[in-house]
């Protein structure tokens, strides 16, 4: 064991959770795992004890706290560089962090309105212009980047940036979201991915229920 904790919360709604919890799993990078269910009285306290900013994912090595999902993916990449977490060429790395870092800022139309939910399959989905504009630049930064790298996942072996995404590919599979065939491809690619498999056999498990989410 590495001794590395990772501190996240519930794996049916928590997409910020899945994102390094997926990268470490699917990497071979061996940690700990402190699950805390949020939204319950004690979510708060409970995760201060791990955080100063009392949210999660929670990196913790050798009792030092690495809080956000893509601080905790950076950290990764330093302190597992023969894991190759980013793409080797410059020119792709900086297109990786530079989809990464949007997805970790924006899409707000597609999170208020596609929450994730593991459990659950909508057949249909917002139409909001602001959702449908959300949902096709997605699939562009897909197509872009599987163009230029020829896939199986965005820049070639899977990397921080599958880990990003792979939350937005569960929304997609559960609102029904009518993706092009690029990214259709994609996102079967992500789903059978072992690691994923196992995120969604223990989401299925579960056994609380956040109504917010279940719409």
């Amino acid at each position: 064991m590495s001794g590395l904790k990772l501190v996240i919360g519930n794996k049916n709604y928590s997409s910020w959770s899945m994102r390094p919890w997926l990268a470490m799993r699917a990497s071979a990078i061996e940690f700990e795992e402190i699950r805390i269910p949020l939204y319950q009285s004690e979510s708060r306290s409970k995760i201060l004890k791990y955080s100063p900013a009392a949210k999660v994912p929670v990196l913790i090595d050798a009792g030092t706290p690495v809080w956000e999902s893509l601080a905790i993916l950076e950290y990764l990449a330093e302190r597992f560089a023969e894991k190759k977490l980013w793409p080797a060429d410059p020119g792709q790395r900086a297109r990786a962090r530079s989809v990464c870092t949007e997805m970790h800022a924006g899409f707000p139309a597609l999170r208020a309105n596609l929450c994730m939910n593991l459990r659950r399959t909508f057949a249909t989905h917002s139409t909001a212009p602001e959702v449908l504009a959300d949902l096709a630049r997605v699939q562009g930064i897909w197509s872009e980047c599987l163009a230029k790298s020829g896939g199986p996942f965005l820049f070639g072996a899977f990397g921080n940036a599958d880990a990003m995404y792979a939350p937005v590919v569960t929304r997609f599979l559960t609102y029904s979201v009518a993706a092009n065939e690029i990214s259709r491809r994609y996102m079967l690619a992500v789903r059978a991915l072992p690691a994923v498999e196992e995120w969604y056999q223990a989401a299925v498990r579960e056994t609380e229920v956040l109504p917010q989410f279940e719409r």
